[in-house]
């Protein structure tokens, strides 16, 4: 599989979609494209990880239900799998990458080869993709 740097288009909002939502899958977006635009396999790596973690926040945001009381501290990949078990694969790929993500965010810049921080990019815009059309964004029109 050819990995690019091209970013999926932008969706549109949908009707239902809270602004709360919207702003975290904007945060998403500029990350994956500061992703796509680093400088270093360990920062395109971080950006990419990051930006999935916003997409992952927009799902918790939409789906999840206020709980009666305060629970212990989970992952947001163990979140998002309890509010949108549809994502279960792509959380478990993004969980096993936080580990990397935090070697690096430590100073380990060679803990990323280009090969695994182009993965991480693209798995970043896929599941970008996957969670605005499951959260009822509109495809952006194509431009003329």
């Amino acid at each position: 599989m050819t990995v690019g740097r091209s970013l999926p288009a932008a969706g549109v909002p949908g009707p239902g979609l809270s602004g709360s939502a919207r702003a975290v899958l904007v945060q998403a977006r500029t990350l994956l494209a500061e992703a796509a635009a680093a400088d270093t396999a360990a920062e395109r790596f971080r950006l990419a990880h990051l930006s999935a973690l916003r997409t992952a926040a927009a799902v918790f945001v939409e789906r999840a239900r206020p709980a009666a009381a305060r629970r212990r501290l989970v992952s947001a990949w163990v979140l998002v799998e309890s509010v949108a078990p549809e994502f279960t694969e792509w959380a478990g790929y993004f969980a096993a990458g936080a580990a990397t993500r935090a070697a690096v965010e430590a100073g380990a810049v060679s803990a990323v080869s280009h090969t695994e921080a182009e993965d991480q990019l693209r798995a970043a815009g896929e599941f970008l993709v996957l969670v605005e059309d499951a959260l009822g964004l509109l495809a952006a029109p194509l431009a003329s």
